[in-house]
């Protein structure tokens, strides 16, 4: 019975060791035909490469290409665009039409054949601007502009600054009015409407009519309009005329709240262009000292010309808002501008500034009327403050 035990577990054995050997030669000894087959079915297509022309140093617009400038690539022939070069002897001796950068294939929309074209091509700025966008002007000064801090690219906001006065709207002038009284005959007194200016009517008398003081020029009386109030002290009525013109109203908001700079000051004009080029290139000399001149010790250099500050700022914005700045600055509305930080593209909502704002929302109170102030006195305006750098006080406008 044990020797039977014996027999039945050496031939589960040997069974597992036949199935085991079949396993290992389908799977080692089977595999040869079997690769070589997939290899043959999975074989790499041949790719079809073109050598196409590439920018292998920054070109700047204009600039003059040669062989020194140039590289080729291996690109797919299915990948090559219509205007891509593949012959170098179709781009030596063009120029740029406008700066490239290292790395780029060129094509035909890249290059001009002359000077002629190029200046036919536009300009550097308008490549600059995006579609549907428009660039406009508008001037500054130190305080309106950050101190000349922002740079072509920098987003900035525009501030404007408004002053509101009262007007006539039939004859669009500054209230009050002139009152003018004409003199009818019988003595009677004919009471109309004046509107010339005071100061520029030729009056050439004055007279008192009912406690008005008036001015006569040709038989007729003008005066400012005013109105009647009763006088608590001596309970009659007063006509109270004013004592100066009209003071305009401030108001300042935020017009503009994210905009980008295309440029600070003056665009260079093409003949400064040139000249810039031909400085650039023209091979420095040295110098050669007169004679009878020493060429011992140190000569004199003489001082860099110092530059103007910018006056203009150019920025990109919409059609809509050029028009409103086009409008602002023919008005004499003042503009100011507030650098944004880089990166934040945040939307936010200003409230107007307006005097009863800045009462109300910063807790000023108005002034009591003390027997005392300051000295020297402080009369209407205030001035802005003497910067250190500054030959005259800076503009307000």
């Amino acid at each position: 019975m044990r020797r039977g035990k014996i027999f039945f577990y050496l031939a589960l054995i040997l069974i597992l060791l036949l199935v085991g050997a079949f396993v290992v030669y389908q799977r080692f000894f089977n595999v040869p035909a079997q690769t070589e087959n997939q290899l043959e079915a999975q074989a790499t297509p041949v790719v079809d490469l073109v050598d196409v022309i590439v920018v292998t140093q920054a070109i700047p617009r204009g600039g003059l290409i040669d062989e020194t400038v140039l590289g080729t690539i291996p690109i797919p022939r299915d990948v090559v665009i219509q205007g891509m070069f593949t012959d170098m002897a179709q781009v030596v001796g063009r120029q740029a039409k406008f700066d490239l950068d290292s790395g780029i294939p060129l094509t035909s929309s890249m290059l001009v054949d002359s000077a002629e074209q190029l200046s036919r091509a536009g300009s550097i700025a308008a490549l600059q601007i995006p579609k549907g966008k428009v660039a406009v002007s508008i001037p500054i000064n130190r305080l309106s502009s950050v101190s000349y801090a922002p740079r072509p690219g920098d987003h900035v906001s525009v501030i404007a600054t408004f002053l509101f006065v009262d007007i006539d709207s039939e004859y669009q002038s500054e209230l009050p009015n002139q009152v003018g009284s004409v003199l009818a005959p019988g003595g009677g007194v004919v009471i109309g409407a004046g509107t010339g200016d005071q100061g520029e009517t030729g009056f050439q008398d004055t007279d008192t009519i009912s406690n008005i003081t008036a001015r006569v020029f040709g038989g007729g009386i003008f005066a400012i309009q005013g109105r009647t109030e009763l006088d608590p002290i001596i309970n009659e009525l007063m006509y109270i005329m004013p004592s100066e013109k009209q003071r305009p109203r401030l108001v300042s908001q935020t017009l503009l709240h994210d905009v980008v700079v295309l440029q600070i000051g003056n665009f260079l004009t093409q003949e400064e262009e040139a000249l810039a080029k031909e400085e650039k290139n023209k091979p420095t000399e040295p110098e050669i000292p007169e004679q009878g001149q020493s060429q011992e010790g140190p000569q004199p250099t003489p001082e860099p010309e110092k530059p103007k500050p910018p006056e203009v700022i150019t920025l990109i914005v919409s059609p809509q808002d050029a028009v409103t700045l086009n409008y602002l600055v023919s008005s004499g509305s003042k503009l100011t501008l507030a650098l944004r930080a880089a990166g934040d593209d945040t939307t936010f909502d200003t409230e107007a500034a307006t005097l009863q704002f800045l009462l109300d929302t910063y807790n000023i109170p108005v002034p009591a009327k003390l027997p005392y102030g300051f000295t020297p006195r402080i009369d209407k305006t205030l001035n802005n403050p003497m910067l250190e750098n500054d030959e005259v006080p800076v503009e307000t406008k």
